[in-house]
């Protein structure tokens, strides 16, 4: 599948995976569900590549880290 995929979703991903996640399992998981040239958007944010989207999402504390790697909590995405 390829296009662009809200960062809302790969959020949501990661919390149906439900333990924590290396960045780069998280990058493998991001290509396997959604396609390894598949480019990524937020709310401010577009044409961002996993790598980017991982790193912008980190930056924005949507993130939490943990002894395995890194999570995130349904709080942690925006309603809008």
């Amino acid at each position: 599948m390829s296009g662009s995929v809200h960062g809302h979703q790969v959020m949501q991903l990661m919390l149906t995976h439900g333990s924590a996640l290396t960045k780069q399992e998280l990058k493998t998981l991001m290509h396997t569900n959604f396609g390894a040239d598949t480019r990524y958007h937020t709310c401010s944010a577009a044409e961002m590549d996993a790598e980017m989207l991982i790193e912008f999402l980190e930056g924005k504390g949507k993130f939490i880290p943990s002894e395995g790697g890194i999570t995130t909590a349904a709080d942690k995405i925006c309603n809008h």
